[in-house]
């Protein structure tokens, strides 16, 4: 197990800790994007007394950088909720910044790079208006990127703004539409929650699968264990707010989306690298079975790998074949085998450009929210 997890799993085991040790765990925190995280679990648990001061100052400039990102959030939605509102919608945040304004575990120290918001599907041609009206845009793109996120994404090209430098990802449901769940984007709404005026995140259940999706349909696990620690996070609070009822609910929200694999990856995962205390009926009852049970050992082989921080102390061997593998697999698990092979050797030969940074689906390691 890397020292990291270890530490997140535990923080108090950080008194016992060698200065070798922390010239480990420093870099793989970094590489995993949580040194944040970190500092905010050590602090908690008022093991901070143990921390060697050239360690605490990584710590302490990873903390004042995501406060500022909390800032820039709370200054983004004053412009964000009116620019909305002009096009009918709420501001209903995912992800990152949903755990931020609702205040949910995973948003201590938690990084991000830009704002993920869902609207409604019928609503996009007033949305983009009105965003553009405010400075929004998603500046020169690739034709064939256009055309891939327009006809296969779930969302719009990622949008810039012109003065602030901040960026929006406008989502109309949380898994493009022609991948294997089944969303029902009425219901999300249904079930969202208010938040502030004007703002709201999905509900709980909605929240636990829209993370899991999220993680185990992507394909580049640059922020992987962060992920995997949100999972952890919410898995632990909605259960300890909503009781034993909670995870019956969750296991039929996930099948009304068929999302019941990607929870059971969540539930399998972060059992196995967090600890998070889940009851055995509800991996049971969502283990997969018949031709898939028989793909489980790989998958497990390549999720091991995801899981670890992408730093040399800690990398298994084979990694870099199971990222590979589980890149391809994302972008099979979005398109059709007929449509795939094309778009990946359209992809191999875009890589070859300069322009190819902007390829759909390959934002930099440690961006989204």
């Amino acid at each position: 197990m890397a020292l990291l997890v270890e530490l997140l799993r535990d923080p108090g085991c950080a008194a016992g800790l060698t200065p070798a040790q922390w010239d480990v765990v420093v870099p793989q925190a970094r590489q995993a994007h949580l040194l944040a995280t970190l500092a905010a679990r050590l602090w908690e648990a008022g093991v901070s007394g143990a921390v060697p001061p050239e360690v605490a100052r990584h710590l302490g400039s990873a903390v004042v950088l995501q406060r500022k990102q909390c800032q820039g959030l709370t200054y983004e939605l004053r412009h964000l909720v009116p620019a909305l509102a002009e096009a009918g919608e709420p501001l209903l945040l995912l992800k990152g910044a949903a755990y931020i304004v609702a205040a949910l575990p995973p948003a201590a120290g938690r990084l991000m790079s830009d704002i993920d918001i869902l609207v409604h599907a019928g609503s996009l041609p007033a949305v983009e208006a009105a965003l553009a009206a405010h400075g929004w845009s998603a500046g020169k793109i690739d034709p064939y990127n256009e055309r891939y996120y327009r006809q296969w994404m779930h969302e719009i090209p990622p949008l810039g703004h012109r003065d602030r430098r901040s960026t929006l990802d406008v989502h109309h449901s949380i898994l493009p539409p022609t991948s294997t769940g089944r969303i029902d984007v009425d219901a999300l709404w249904a079930q969202a929650v208010a938040i502030q005026p004007g703002v709201c995140v999905l509900g709980p259940e909605d929240m636990v699968l829209h993370s899991a999706a999220h993680l185990f349909h992507e394909g580049e696990f640059g922020h992987g264990l962060r992920d995997l620690l949100d999972l952890d996070g919410l898995l632990r609070h909605f259960a300890e707010q909503g009781g034993e009822g909670f995870y019956a609910r969750l296991t039929d929200r996930a099948r009304h989306m068929g999302l019941q694999r990607p929870l059971y990856y969540a539930c399998v995962h972060a059992t196995r690298v967090l600890g998070t205390p889940l009851p055995p009926a509800l991996v049971r009852g969502l283990r997969p079975r018949g031709l898939a049970a028989l793909k489980a050992p790989f998958m497990d082989f390549l999720f091991r790998r995801a899981f670890t921080p992408d730093h040399s102390s800690c990398r298994l061997p084979l990694t870099g074949f199971a990222l590979f593998c589980l890149y391809v697999r994302s972008h099979y698990l979005r398109m059709p085998l007929h449509l795939l092979l094309p778009h990946l050797l359209r992809k191999a030969w875009m890589d070859l450009r300069p322009e190819a940074a902007s390829t759909p689906g390959r934002k930099a390691a440690g961006q989204g929210g």
